[in-house]
């Protein structure tokens, strides 16, 4: 197994404070967001490599970030993958650069795919596990425990077997408080659906496009993740998630 971590964005909506570095490199509770994403794959027991894609501009930034964490932890390799964009108007798209990766690492093997700025606390060794029995594409979900929330992200409704029946972005009448998160398992198998995707010149930015397109192709699953998860899209959740994490240390 191999995962990949999507971090080639420029988060324009973080200035100053992403001007020059990178979203997942800014620290929550004394250590990059980045950290803890990868801290959660550290209980996965065949986990062979770790690629962080990202861009021109933080290429650099990651790579002494990764020379410097796998001094402390060597259970797998850290690949950093320049996508060779500068800024906003010629980047990839997170679905384009996963393509990307897939293309020119040869990547042939189960796959978990998460955002380099989605900020949780839960191991993803329970998700994993789920994700080998069903052996299909899975995203994980959240719950916002809150209807007028969920209506700022995706709304998920499911079979009773977890199968995703209906998936909306921004609902404006959401019928569950589950939102998908930036956490996704495709197993080997899928791996060139997800090239199709961009051949077929799909929206290649947003990595939730890609389930949206999918689930209505060939069944896809979901995993509810439990623990404590902020998507960071402003200075104002930055702040509170750095409040809160500091709150989980004591």
């Amino acid at each position: 197994m191999e995962a990949l971590v999507l971090a080639a964005g420029y988060a324009t909506r973080l200035y100053p404070l992403t001007q020059n570095k990178a979203k997942p490199l800014l620290e929550v509770a004394g250590k990059p967001m980045m950290e803890y994403v990868v801290d959660a794959m550290l209980p996965i027991p065949d986990l062979t490599a770790v690629y962080v894609v990202t861009n021109a501009k933080f290429a650099g930034d990651f790579q002494a970030w990764a020379n410097r964490y796998q001094q402390q932890r060597k259970k797998f390799k850290i690949v950093i993958v320049n996508d060779g964009s500068t800024d906003e108007s010629n980047k990839l798209g997170a679905i384009g650069d996963i393509a990307y990766v897939l293309r020119e690492h040869g990547i042939d093997r189960d796959l978990i795919i998460v955002a380099g700025d989605n900020l949780f606390n839960a191991s993803l060794e329970g998700f994993v596990r789920f994700c080998r029995r069903r052996n299909a594409p899975v995203v994980a979900l959240y719950d916002v425990k809150d209807l007028e929330a969920i209506k700022h992200y995706n709304n998920i409704t499911t079979d009773p077997t977890g199968r995703i029946t209906f998936f909306e972005e921004k609902p404006a009448k959401p019928q569950s408080t589950l939102t998908a998160i930036a956490l996704y398992f495709y197993p080997k198998r899928t791996l060139q659906t997800i090239q199709k995707y961009v051949r077929e010149k799909n929206n290649p930015d947003q990595p939730g496009r890609l389930i949206q397109w999918l689930y209505t192709r060939e069944p896809v699953f979901t995993y509810v993740l439990e623990g404590t998860w902020f998507d960071i899209g402003s200075i104002e959740t930055l702040q509170q998630a750095n409040r809160v994490f500091e709150n989980l240390k004591k």
